[in-house]
């Protein structure tokens, strides 16, 4: 791979940027710095809300652009949002009454654009809120949906088979809606029509590249779309085979640095 053909970089989060304990390391972010000092622009994108993103890069010490809610949001580096694509309302009312139905006892997190609201404040919140850094704001959902404010995207946080029962009896129930275990114990809700790829194609638009131009570092099954749209896939050594299957390449694991060794190999930076 030649410097000049990658243009623009862009990273999944957890397993990837971060280490298993949600750190980034100094290599990584000596990498990221590297590359904004030649002129490459990085791009962080996740399932996360733009909250529990920011704390991320404020720690890094760089201003970038971000994609949350994987592709439902994004953001330029001055905070500008580009595009935003929510569940539509009578969806939404329609998930949270059979979450309710089906499993009253997990708990329920409507995220809309920078906000994250929540019933109330229990240990699974309360442990959300730890480990991102974002604050969740207590709202009932039902004033939400009298003040028109559409969601971005539903989590659910619940027991690993409460999960999976809701994940097969919601995407059947809700074929205009992405419904995706993004952990054992997390269910991810969101409009079908988005994905991680979608926000890229809208930075790549911004900038005026192409995505042949693009690298991407993934590790996960919701990274696929996104490594199969860049010209450089990246695929980290944590990932499943599968996901390594749409890579280009493979590299370290989060654990190893394997996003800043690549970089180097590359030499990116």
């Amino acid at each position: 791979m030649a410097e000049q053909q990658v243009k623009i970089v862009f990273s999944d989060i957890d397993g990837t940027f971060l280490t298993d304990d949600k750190r980034t390391t100094e290599a990584t972010a000596q990498a990221v710095r590297d590359l904004l000092a030649r002129g490459i622009p990085f791009v962080l994108v996740s399932a996360r809300m733009p909250e529990a993103i920011y704390p991320i890069t404020r720690k890094v010490g760089v201003t970038i652009p971000i994609i949350s809610y994987s592709g439902g949001y994004v953001l330029t580096e001055q905070e500008e949002v580009l595009f935003d694509r929510r569940m539509a309302a009578a969806d939404t009312a329609g998930v949270i009454e059979a979450i309710g139905r089906e499993a009253p006892q997990v708990t329920v997190n409507y995220y809309a654009g920078r906000h994250w609201y929540v019933g109330g404040v229990d240990k699974r919140v309360q442990y959300e809120m730890d480990i991102t850094g974002a604050q969740a704001e207590i709202v009932p959902f039902e004033e939400l949906a009298l003040r028109g404010e559409a969601a971005s995207k539903v989590l659910v946080m619940g027991e690993p088979e409460e999960c999976s029962r809701l994940q097969r009896k919601l995407s059947a129930a809700f074929p205009s809606l992405n419904v995706v275990l993004s952990a054992p114990f997390l269910l991810e809700i969101m409009d079908a029509s988005v994905s991680k790829a979608t926000g890229i194609k809208v930075l790549l638009e911004h900038f005026g590249f192409t995505a042949m131009e693009a690298l991407a570092f993934g590790d996960n099954f919701n990274d696929v779309e996104m490594l199969d749209l860049v010209g450089t896939s990246v695929a980290m050594g944590n990932a499943p085979e599968p996901v390594k299957g749409h890579a280009a390449a493979v590299t370290e694991s989060n654990e190893e640095d394997g996003l800043a060794r690549y970089l180097q190999r590359a030499g990116l930076i």
